[in-house]
């Protein structure tokens, strides 16, 4: 873990899945980079790790969905009715919502279901759809986004978002092994990255330590980050694993760390 600087800061919140836990909660990353405040996943817990990292659901400004399954976008539905709270009149500023192909028609469904509980007003909620069938690239606010596709689901995008110093973090969300994944992450400063299960137990649609040690060295980032960890995960040396394909620097993430890219 890295004291906090100036710059960019990506604090773990959710190293889990959708196992309970009372140590790992599910997918989630909170970037902090100007004024940003960015969600990568939010999945069950989210909102209760935020308040522990220091931040209010009012100071959100993004939250980036890598994918729908429940355990990356459960707390969506929670966070935006938490955000009617009392009258709507803490959130001064738009909350935009992220996701691959698909997300407008997941949100309305959500909304069928739940109706004006999950309505803010047309000015506080943004939503933009971006490409799965190759990389897109758009901006927010200081902050340069840009995604490409992963090998899980269809909707499926890996993020990678680089700030005004040019400081770069990536965030894989659910993938197998992914071309398309190592060229976002290429020389990237960090590498937040799923490693589901261990080499032994490798399942399709999902990396372990070694593949994603490999894509890491392909990629030539400073750091690599494990994350997304089923149970299976802590009896194993996941470090050395990983150490198979990749000799940089390697972390086995922890709810609440924090790294700064300042």
């Amino acid at each position: 873990m890295t004291a906090a600087g100036t710059g960019t800061i990506a604090t773990i919140l959710g190293s889990g899945t959708c196992v309970p836990s009372l140590e790992r909660s599910a997918c989630s990353v909170l970037i902090q980079s100007g004024e940003e405040r960015l969600l990568l996943d939010a999945g069950p817990g989210t909102m209760r790790r935020l308040l522990q990292a220091g931040v209010t659901i009012f100071e959100l400004t993004g939250i980036f969905f890598s994918h729908f399954h429940p355990d990356h976008s459960g707390e969506l539905v929670p966070l935006i009715f938490s955000n009617k709270y009392p009258d709507g009149s803490l959130r001064k500023q738009p909350l935009h919502l992220v996701g691959g192909t698909g997300f407008s028609s997941f949100f309305k469904k959500l909304r069928a279901a739940y109706g004006e509980w999950i309505e803010l007003a047309p000015s506080l909620l943004d939503m933009r759809e971006v490409r799965v069938d190759g990389p897109d690239r758009f901006r927010l606010g200081a902050c340069v986004v840009q995604t490409a596709p992963t090998a899980h689901r269809p909707e499926s995008v890996a993020y990678r978002l680089t700030d005004a110093a040019g400081k770069s973090v990536v965030y894989s969300g659910d993938t197998d092994f992914s071309e398309e994944l190592i060229a976002l992450a290429r020389g990237a400063d960090l590498l937040i990255c799923e490693s589901a299960l261990p080499d032994e137990l490798k399942v399709a649609g999902h990396l372990t330590p070694s593949e994603a040690g490999e894509m890491a060295a392909r990629a030539g980032v400073g750091m690599l980050v494990l994350t997304h960890l089923y149970p299976e995960c802590e009896q194993v040396d996941l470090v050395g694993q990983c150490r198979r394909t990749f000799n940089g620097r390697v972390v086995v993430a922890k709810d609440l760390m924090r790294f700064s890219l300042g």
